[in-house]
């Protein structure tokens, strides 16, 4: 086999491996996503079990309010507990969180990052407020049972 057959043939299949690289990627990228809305999204009462399976045993938490980290197999149940401590002591209610389209989600091999832009509503003592430019920032890993969440942190403009 001369040189350029050979050049020719590892090209190929390089090219080919690295398509199938991109493809698996994009599928982990979506996982990823899906195990931050599925944490995300059912953060509240009703569906909390269902946010806190998500959250790895030695998960950490940075958010702006009092204590500001939570770390540990119960940090998420914690935090919430904290976050609505916060809320009543602040006058704060029907609070709503949407999150954006992720500005990069990257993964390499079991872990994960994700940082999303967000938004939330909620009443302050009758008053409407927004936060238009949060950002929620996620660590993952893959586990047996899939992505959990490793940390995460909460950011206001």
């Amino acid at each position: 086999m001369n040189m350029k057959r050979l050049a020719v043939c590892v090209s190929l299949v390089t090219s080919i491996f690295l398509i199938g690289l991109r493809s698996a990627s994009a599928d982990d990228r979506a996982d990823v996503m899906a195990a931050v809305h599925r944490y995300f999204d059912n953060l509240e009462d009703a569906k909390l079990q269902t946010a806190l399976t998500m959250c790895d045993p030695q998960v950490s938490i940075l958010d702006e309010f009092p204590p500001h980290v939570w770390h540990g197999p119960t940090a998420c149940a914690d935090w919430w507990k904290a976050l609505n401590a916060y809320n009543k002591k602040e006058g704060i209610t029907d609070g709503d969180a949407s999150l954006g389209t992720p500005w990069s989600v990257d993964v390499s091999g079991d872990r994960a990052y994700c940082v999303a832009p967000t938004t939330y509503k909620y009443k302050q003592h009758g008053k409407s407020v927004e936060e238009s430019q949060a950002v929620l920032t996620v660590a993952l890993k893959k586990t047996k049972a899939g992505w959990r969440i490793t940390a995460w942190t909460w950011s206001k403009h």
